[in-house]
């Protein structure tokens, strides 16, 4: 009788085990279906479902060039019976209406958006938290996506001060404001710095800045003036012949912690798009005192064609520095300046062998992929089932390669003629694993780049510099890669 209750101890132990590793492998699902036909314009009512929701949202196409991707991504917001936005708690993360589903299509790793979230908030400051989950929309199952928090103000996503219509004067117009460099379309309120950008082969020099908070049908032509004028004022101080002096140079002017911070987080990612798209900067309510009321650099967003995974704007030449602009969009020229700056160069690397001790240690990054891979480890397989064209036989990777080769990395297509995975691609991949051991790897000689030049920072290291040159002509399509600037959805 004894043996027996051992026994049935033992299967129900087992089974115990298996069911809390199976829970702990597989991925929350997201059920949506949806009555209209999806566009990137604007959100339609549709139903969503799971675990802990169930009920209407608003839902519509989200992205640029990867609108033309079989795996799309997705804007939701939360709503209740009569259509009015409801702050939800989604999968455990803090309540709010607005939402996002990242597709990781050209991200074969699909850690990369949430890797460089997780660093910037390891770095101390809001960032998107980020879920996995596997999505079915209208029954269909559409792979595994990133459940993100969008990047809205709020007391749980960017905290500043909600400015009301009143608010057009004295302390109260100075903040908050949540503003952005990026493609742009009617609904933004948007403003050209007066700055050049810069980069090599650009057909334009202009860098465009939206105000995204507040909304442009709820600003007030004095918040807009109000803004417009700080970042002007910012980026004309950064230039000038005075703009290290501590007490009249840019340092009265922005957060110089966070514009560190920002700089060591993109440098670290090659980003393709660093600082010149997706590129988002917030301003605080100056205090009582007159203290205060700095711009501040973040949040970060937009990785996917970051650490190595794309084939153009230097992004796959590990000695490159994204400040230092490329041939895609025109960069925000005040990056090089600050490094011009000794004692910015200073923080930088005062800050950076900080983090090296913790944050971004190889063996902490790792930690972090491997802790991601571990929770698609049972999904992975239907994710690559349903888009089989992510992964190539190592006969068909040669031949990619040896086209891309002979176009000389031609940016569109990358040498990888219809192949939309390709498009942007720096190299494919035949499994998952090798995937993941390229990331490692990259990030690994990345950092071992950083190492070495930014320990020269306070010493013998000084930056390439562009001149300031004035480019009127416009890009026919808005950057590459990156639609109209009229056109589509904003990432």
């Amino acid at each position: 009788m004894k043996n027996k209750l051992l026994l049935l101890l033992v299967v129900a132990y087992a089974m115990l085990f298996t069911m809390s590793a199976y829970a702990q492998k597989s991925l929350p699902t997201i059920s949506i279906t949806t009555s209209t036909p999806l566009n990137p314009r604007q959100k339609v009512a549709a139903h969503m479902k799971t675990i802990g929701y169930d009920g209407p949202i608003g839902i519509k196409l989200r992205g640029n060039s990867s609108l033309s991707f079989n795996q799309k991504k997705y804007t939701i917001e939360t709503r209740d019976a009569d259509g009015k936005e409801l702050d939800v708690s989604l999968l455990g993360l803090p309540a709010h209406s607005d939402w996002v589903l990242l597709a990781p299509y050209n991200d074969v790793s699909m850690l990369r958006d949430p890797l460089a979230f997780q660093l910037w908030r390891d770095m101390g400051h809001w960032g998107p938290r980020t879920l996995m989950c596997e999505l079915e929309l209208d029954g269909e199952y559409r792979g595994i996506y990133i459940l993100t928090e969008a990047i809205k103000r709020g007391k749980d996503r960017v905290d500043i001060s909600k400015l009301k219509k009143s608010d057009i004067s004295g302390r109260e117009l100075t903040g908050g404001y949540l503003l952005r460099i990026d493609t742009f379309d009617e609904d933004d309120a948007t403003f050209t710095s007066k700055v050049p950008g810069i980069g090599e082969g650009n057909m334009s020099s202009e860098v465009i800045w939206s105000c995204i908070y507040p909304k442009k049908k709820k600003l007030q032509p004095e918040q807009l003036t109000y803004i417009q004028n700080y970042i002007d004022t910012v980026e004309q101080v950064i230039q000038s012949e005075y703009f290290a002096d501590p007490a009249k140079g840019y340092a009265q002017y922005i957060d110089v912690p966070s514009f560190v911070d920002y700089f060591i987080h993109t440098e670290l990612s090659l980003n393709a798009d660093g600082y010149k798209r997706s590129a988002y900067f917030y301003k605080e309510k100056q205090k009582e005192d007159g203290t205060g009321g700095k711009l501040f650099a973040g949040p970060v967003w937009d990785y996917n064609l970051a650490y190595g995974n794309a084939n153009f704007a230097n992004a796959n030449n590990l000695e490159a520095w994204c400040f230092e602009g490329a041939s895609n969009n025109p960069t925000p020229a005040m990056w090089q300046r600050l490094l011009q700056d000794p004692v910015f160069r200073k923080a930088v690397k005062v800050r950076y062998l900080k983090l090296r001790k913790n944050v971004l240690s190889t063996k902490s990054i790792n930690a972090y992929i491997d802790s991601q891979v571990k929770l698609l480890v049972e999904a992975k397989d239907r994710h690559f089932q349903k888009y089989p064209e992510l992964l190539v036989s190592e006969e068909r990777k040669q031949q990619l390669a040896e086209q891309q080769k002979q176009m000389g990395g031609f940016p569109f297509g990358g040498g990888f003629p219809f192949d939309m995975v390709g498009m942007f691609a720096a190299y494919r991949v035949s499994s998952y694993q090798e995937e993941i051991t390229i990331l490692k790897k990259w990030i690994a000689d990345r950092l071992a780049f950083l190492d070495k030049n930014i320990a020269r920072f306070d010493s013998d290291w000084l930056p390439r510099i562009q001149p300031l040159v004035e480019k009127k002509l416009q890009f026919p399509l808005g950057g590459f890669p990156g639609g109209f600037p009229g056109g589509f959805q904003h990432k």
